[in-house]
This record gives C-alpha cells, sequence and structure tokens, in this order.
C-alpha cells in the first residue's frame, strides 16, 4: 500500500517532532531558575603607567593600568541539568571626561560542566591590558570590578547574570614608570 520511503518519511516526521516537543519542554522546566552567587572582589596593587599608542604614528600616549586583584566565587549551584558550561568574565567599569561609560572585560574563563567552578585567585594580574584610550585612569576614583556571566544552556535561551558583590577602587594621581 504505502511504499518504504513514504513510511520512513512518517516515522523521520514524527521522531523529529516528539525531539522538538521534548526539548521545548527541557527549556520550560528551567526558564524561571535564577540563581545568584556570592563574589568576593578586592584589588591589592593599582598603578597607572604611560604607554604608546601603537595604532597611531602620532607619538601619543595612552593610560595603562596595572592592577593584582583577589578574586573568591563558588559557582557550583549555578548548574543544572540543562546547563552546558557558564561563561564568567570580570569587568571594570569607569567614567571619563570624554565617555560617561567606559567597560573593559580584564579576565574571562569558560567553566563547562562536571569541571570544578570553584574561583579563588590571589594576587591575579588581568588576562587582558587595562587599556583606556587617553588620560582617563590616572586619578580616577571610582572604578568598579564586577563578575559576570552568560549561562550556556543545552536548550533555550543564553541568560546573562552579575554577582553579587563588586569591589569599587581608585587609581593614584600620578603615572608609575614601569619600564
Amino acid at each position: 500500500m504505502y511504499s518504504l520511503l513514504i513510511r520512513s518519511s512518517a516515522l523521520l516526521t514524527v521522531t523529529i517532532t516528539a525531539f522538538t516537543a521534548l526539548m521545548f519542554l527541557c527549556f520550560l522546566s528551567t526558564l524561571n531558575i535564577r540563581q545568584s552567587a556570592s563574589v568576593d572582589i578586592s584589588v591589592g596593587r593599582a598603578i597607572v603607567d604611560k604607554s604608546d599608542d601603537y595604532t597611531l604614528n602620532t607619538g601619543y600616549h595612552n593610560d595603562l593600568g596595572l592592577i593584582t586583584i583577589d578574586l573568591s566565587s563558588y559557582l557550583d549551584h549555578l548548574f543544572n541539568w540543562n546547563v552546558k558550561q557558564l561563561f564568567v568574565y570580570l569587568s571594570a567599569e569607569y567614567k571619563t571626561a570624554d565617555n560617561k561609560l567606559n567597560q573593559i572585560v580584564l579576565w574571562d574563563k569558560i567553566i563547562k560542566r562536571g569541571s570544578k567552578a570553584e574561583l579563588v585567585y590571589e594576587k591575579m594580574t588581568p588576562k587582558y591590558y587595562f587599556w583606556d584610550d587617553g588620560h582617563g585612569l590616572v586619578g580616577n576614583d571610582n572604578v568598579t570590578l564586577t563578575l559576570s556571566w552568560n549561562i550556556i544552556p543545552n536548550v533555550g535561551w543564553l541568560t546573562f547574570d552579575t554577582g553579587n558583590g563588586n569591589h569599587s577602587f581608585s587609581f593614584p594621581s600620578h603615572y608609575v614608570n614601569i619600564k
């Protein structure tokens, strides 16, 4: 009556529909789970140096912030059966005369399911340079460090969360030559 091709097509359609419905139910089961984490951040050393701007050949100098960071947070409880991995990053926010908001990512890490999601760092130097596109770091008295993360699920939306606890510090009002 029906050919093998028609029967296999119908079976494939039913299978795909069932898997799609199952994935949607998995997504709905973790939709309203919002968990926070406490974060302890402190800054040990904070100095500012002048550094050449290599993007232009004008001899112009930019500020380079050099800091050491103590970071502690436990993120194991953020994992549930629908979380594949976490993308964790430490960012700095500050204001300058030129820009109302400057945001710089200083450090990041990918934590996969099954890995230890315990962040304990002492006297850590940033993974990325703390550059300012001018002279906005020297004497800046309100730089805020914040730990944030993206939750990458197996099925569903990417979510963004920020830890409970940030740290504000100030840079000195003079330059230090580290060369």
